[in-house]
């Protein structure tokens, strides 16, 4: 056994300093390079994270860039906890061993 933890999406909020729990989570707003340039409009939560997920699929790239920056770190945005998130995209994609043929 490793004794590492498994990373894990961090909600940001206003009225808890959230940070100081999280010091080292990364923020995955827009507009920084992991966030997701599809907003949720008209409640439509799982459009959104469909087409992030089908966008960094089509730039390696950022997976890559993702396994390398984002690999064992908590993300953090502010999707409720309790609802998906493209964090999760990024948590799943960051955290998995490449597939044969995929982005490493």
């Amino acid at each position: 056994m490793t004794g590492q933890r498994t990373p894990v999406r961090v909600r940001m909020t206003r009225a808890k300093p959230w940070r100081d729990d999280h010091p080292d989570a990364v923020i995955v707003a827009r507009p920084t390079r992991w966030g997701n340039p599809f907003p949720v409009r008209d409640g439509d939560r799982a459009e959104a994270i469909r087409r992030f997920r089908i966008y960094l699929s089509e730039r390696p790239e950022l997976v890559t860039a993702a396994r390398r920056e984002l690999a064992g770190r908590d993300l953090a945005w502010w999707c409720p906890l309790d609802q998906p998130c493209h964090a999760d995209v990024l948590l799943d994609v960051a955290n998995r061993p490449a597939a044969p043929g995929e982005a490493s």
